[in-house]
C-alpha cells in the first residue's frame, strides 16, 4: 500500500527549474521502503505541500516520524522545447529503433 506522507515543505521554484524527490539509500536497504515513481518531478508552476509517496515492501510495519529523513530533493535546470509532429526522423544512428536491453550487447 502506498502512503502519501506530507513534508510540511512548499517550494516556489523558478521557471527554467525543476526538482526531483529521490530516495535516501537507506530507507530502502535497511527497511525496504521505496519512493514508487522515483524520481518525482515537481515542475516550476506547483505551489502546494511537497508530498512523498512511500511503498513499503517489507514485512514489517513502517512508521515514519517527524523529524525522518525520507527522501532527497535535487534542484536542476529544464529546458522547454516546442514539439513537431514528423513523419521520420532526420538523422539515423548506429543503435536505430533497438529498444531495451540493446545496448552493450555484441
Amino acid at each position: 500500500m502506498i502512503s502519501i506522507v506530507p513534508t510540511g515543505i512548499f517550494l516556489e521554484i523558478p521557471t527554467g527549474f525543476d526538482a526531483e524527490i529521490r530516495p535516501r539509500s537507506g530507507l530502502s536497504t535497511k527497511h525496504r521502503v521505496i519512493i514508487p515513481n522515483s524520481p518525482g518531478t515537481i515542475d516550476s508552476d506547483y505551489r502546494g505541500e511537497i508530498l512523498v509517496p512511500l511503498l513499503n515492501l517489507g514485512d514489517t510495519d513502517f512508521t515514519v516520524s517527524s523529524d525522518m529523513r525520507i527522501a532527497q530533493l535535487v534542484l536542476r535546470t529544464s529546458i522547454s522545447i516546442e514539439w513537431s509532429i514528423a513523419e521520420e526522423l532526420d538523422q539515423k544512428s548506429v543503435r536505430g529503433d533497438s529498444g531495451f536491453g540493446s545496448t552493450g550487447v555484441k
